[in-house]
C-alpha cells in the first residue's frame, strides 16, 4: 500500500491568536458600524420622554409622511411582484436575441445613482419636456405630486423580486410544469398550483426587501417630490427636513421607525429563511 495514496490532508488551522483577532475586529467594526448607530438613534428619540415622542410621531406633517409612505408601498410592492415574476419567467424559460442585454439592464437601478434616477423623471416628465407639457395641459401632474414618488420608487426597486425568484427557477427547470401541462392543466393552472408553491419564498423574500426599499428610499424620492409639507414628503424626506431644523426629537423619532422597519425586515428575513431550510430538509428526509 502506498503511503501517498492513503495520506489524510492536514486541516489549515489558524493560531488561535489571528482567530480571535479577526472575531474582536469583526464585533469592534460591527459595534461602531451598526450597533452603537442604530442604539443611538433610539436613545435620542426617547431622550426627552415618551410624551414629545409621541408627539413627534402624531405631528400632522409626521403622519402624513408616514400615510405617503405606506400608500407608495402598497403600490410598489404588488406592482413589483407582477413585473418581477414576469421578468422572471422571460428570462429562465425563454431563450431569445438580447437576453443577454435585458439581463444586464435588469441590474440598471443597482449601477444607477438614485438621484440619477429622480434626475431621469424630471427630465422626462417635467414642465419643460414636450410630454410634461402634454401631461400638464391635461391636467395630469406627475412630478412634484404622488405619481413621480410612485414611479421613482418603482424604477429603484424593481429589480428585487426578479433577482430573488430568478436563480430558484433556473435551478428548478421547467419539468414539473411540462407535466401539469401534459395532463391537462391550463396556463393558469400550471402557475398558481405548481410554479406559484414552488417559488413562493423567494417571492416573499424578494417583496420583503422591495418593502423595506420602498420605505426607505431617499435620493431619487428626493428629486421627484419637491419636498412639498403634508404633500409629497416620505419619512425619509421629514427626517431630512426636521434634521436641518434642529427639531432633533422630531428627526429620531422618524428616523426610529424606519430603524424598526430594518430590524423587522431583517427578522422576517432569517425567519423565512430558516423556514426555507427546514422545508428543504424536509423534503429531503421524506426521499
Amino acid at each position: 500500500m502506498n503511503p501517498l495514496t492513503n495520506h489524510k490532508p492536514r486541516k489549515i488551522v489558524e493560531p488561535r491568536w489571528m482567530r480571535y483577532t479577526l472575531i474582536g475586529l469583526v464585533l469592534v467594526f460591527l459595534a461602531v458600524m451598526l450597533l452603537i448607530p442604530l442604539i443611538s438613534i433610539f436613545i435620542e428619540a426617547l431622550r426627552q420622554g415618551v410624551d414629545l415622542y409621541i408627539a413627534a410621531l402624531t405631528d400632522p406633517d409626521a403622519l402624513s409622511a408616514i400615510k405617503l409612505t405606506l400608500l407608495t408601498a402598497t403600490i410598489v410592492v404588488p406592482v413589483n411582484a407582477v413585473i418581477g415574476i414576469a421578468i422572471a419567467w422571460l428570462l429562465s424559460r425563454y431563450d431569445f436575441r438580447g437576453k443577454q442585454l435585458f439581463t444586464t439592464l435588469l441590474d440598471l437601478p443597482f449601477a444607477v445613482s438614485p438621484v440619477v434616477a429622480g434626475l431621469m423623471f424630471v427630465l422626462l416628465f417635467g414642465a419643460h419636456s414636450v410630454l410634461g407639457a402634454w401631461l400638464e395641459s391635461h391636467h395630469i401632474q406627475i412630478i412634484f405630486a404622488v405619481p413621480g414618488i410612485v414611479l421613482a420608487t418603482l424604477f429603484v426597486t424593481f429589480p428585487f423580486v426578479a433577482r430573488e425568484i430568478m436563480p430558484l427557477m433556473q435551478s428548478q427547470g421547467d419539468q414539473e410544469e411540462q407535466a401539469a401541462l401534459i395532463l391537462g392543466a391550463s396556463a393558469w393552472q400550471m402557475f398558481w398550483r405548481v410554479t406559484l408553491p414552488n417559488i413562493k419564498w423567494a417571492l416573499l423574500y424578494g417583496l420583503i426587501l422591495t418593502n423595506a426599499r420602498a420605505m426607505g428610499e431617499f435620493g431619487a424620492v428626493s428629486v421627484v417630490s419637491g419636498h412639498i409639507r403634508g404633500l409629497t414628503n416620505t419619512v425619509p424626506l421629514h427626517v431630512e427636513i426636521l434634521y436641518n431644523e434642529y427639531n432633533f426629537v422630531g428627526a429620531f423619532a422618524a428616523a426610529s421607525l424606519l430603524a424598526f422597519l430594518a430590524l423587522f425586515t431583517l427578522i422576517l428575513q432569517h425567519v423565512l429563511a430558516y423556514l426555507q431550510v427546514r422545508k428543504n430538509h424536509l423534503k429531503v428526509s421524506d426521499e
